[in-house]
């Protein structure tokens, strides 16, 4: 999946890898090959598209499990709206539709490198006193004019954050949120 590419993004910290994660994600390429340009133009413009925000997609997924991350991606050539979450040990991804806010999906995670990817985000958010969706909304709050496209929780200097990635037309920020 994807995301795996989004998480060694969140994991090294830089907003360059980030936003070669999300083109790699919106192109289908592999992190930092392709067209780039295009693959990015992709998902600002399927963006568009979306009537929710991943806030309210996030509010939506919480009937499932505690999120444990949520992005917009390009799969396939569709946009998708995914939110993985932990319930009693069971880790989902659930898909939630852009138009209408509601669960379309829910699937385990079963992959091994998906797998191990949200159990590491799991742990992760074991420790956080703020939900992902109250990160986001605090971001989006402080930052008029963005919108947020994924949300994934990582540690730095031993504290918890959110690494919010905003889109605002087609400039790509990255906003350090702390979950404590």
């Amino acid at each position: 999946m994807n995301r795996r590419r989004l998480l060694i993004g969140a994991a090294a910290g830089s907003s360059v890898v980030a936003v070669a994660a999300f083109i790699g994600i919106a192109g289908g390429h592999d992190l930092l090959s392709g067209d780039e340009d295009a693959g990015c133009g992709s998902l600002v413009r399927a963006i568009r598209l979306a009537k929710i925000s991943l806030e309210q997609a996030l509010a939506a997924s919480e009937q499932e499990g505690r999120p444990i991350s949520g992005l917009f991606e390009i799969d396939r050539g569709s946009l998708h709206l995914s939110v993985w979450t932990s319930k009693d040990g069971r880790l989902s991804e659930v898909l939630v539709d852009y138009a209408n806010g509601n669960v379309a999906k829910v699937e385990p995670i079963t992959r091994d490198e998906d797998l191990a990817a949200a159990e590491s985000l799991s742990a992760i958010m074991a420790h956080a006193k703020t939900s992902l969706r109250e990160a986001v909304g605090k971001t989006v709050a402080d930052d008029a004019g963005f919108r947020a496209i994924g949300a994934v929780p990582k540690l730095k200097d031993g504290q918890v954050i959110a690494w919010v990635t905003l889109l605002k037309g087609k400039v790509f920020k990255i906003v350090n949120q702390p979950l404590e």
